[in-house]
């Protein structure tokens, strides 16, 4: 997809996503050397928005598996179609077993879910396994057999290989440790919050009507709220919904009255909201 890093950054811009050089360099690697990405980092910092603009740069299509506890092989890999079969068995009730079941398990009946979506086909796919670390240890042994080799098998059908290897982005809050096989099996990159340059210029790019001045000051006084002991810090997300949240409200300024009556666009816990407002020094910042 990419011939140099440059071009990395310069095409991810044009979908408003301004990656760092570290970023655009370890994309730039997993495309030129055809390995899935890991992504860490906390929440809200652009990892999810990676793998949709390097989707979009590539005219590709994003399947996204979102994992969570309790996600399993049949909502991750195929499931098949219970309730076309019954039907399907019904109306062949003169037929032989043998010649139902070689019916109702072919491709008609297959539900194909996330994994499975990405392998199949010539057309390019972006596969985005969301927030990996939050599904059960099993799953990653699935994950294993699917990064290492591009193939599933399926009983009844057979061994289904890719002939076109997506380009794969696994993202993780780190709320657990993925194993050392699964990390093996990646090239690793860490986002965390942008330096204070980065940041005004995703805010300028993502709320074009706001000033200058007010987005540097946005950007000072989350970098500000970055420093406390907090429950939640907040991320790159909330500093574009408070930018946001400026623009809607008029604000031309900062001043104590605007910022405690927004506190809550960027912080999410009442605890960190009443010690933000006590330790909140906008002179000093």
């Amino acid at each position: 997809m990419f011939r140099t890093v440059d071009e990395v950054a310069a095409r991810l811009a044009e979908t408003g996503y301004l990656a760092s050089p570290a970023v655009a360099t370890t994309v730039f690697l997993a495309d030129r050397l055809g390995k899935p990405l890991l992504v860490e980092g906390p929440a809200g910092v652009g990892k999810t928005e990676l793998a949709k603009a390097v989707a979009e740069v590539a005219g590709a299509q994003l399947v996204r598996l979102q994992c969570y506890e309790g996600v399993d092989e049949s909502r991750a890999l195929y499931e098949w179609n219970h309730a076309k079969q019954l039907l399907r068995i019904s109306a062949g009730r003169d037929e032989s077993w043998d010649e139902t079941r070689t019916d109702i398990f072919s491709e008609e009946f297959l539900l194909p879910r996330p994994l499975l979506t990405a392998i199949r086909g010539d057309d390019p796919k972006v596969l985005l396994i969301d927030e990996t670390d939050k599904a059960d240890v099993e799953v990653e042994g699935l994950l294993l057999e699917i990064l290492s080799d591009f193939q599933v098998t399926v009983p009844e059908l057979g061994t289904i290989t890719a002939t076109r290897r997506p380009f794969v982005v696994l993202t993780s809050n780190a709320s657990r440790e993925l194993s050392e096989a699964l990390r093996r099996r990646c090239l690793f990159l860490h986002i965390g919050f942008p330096d204070e340059e980065l940041e005004r210029r995703i805010v300028r790019l993502k709320v074009p009507g706001l000033s200058t001045a007010l987005a540097e000051s946005v950007v000072r006084v989350v970098g500000a709220l970055r420093e406390m002991e907090l429950r939640k810090v907040p991320s790159v997300a909330e500093t574009i919904d408070w930018a946001r949240t400026l623009l809607a409200l008029g604000a031309d300024t900062l001043d104590e009255t605007v910022v405690r009556d927004t506190l809550g666009v960027l912080l999410k816990h009442q605890d960190d909201i009443l010690r933000a407002a006590a330790k909140l020094d906008l002179d000093a910042v």
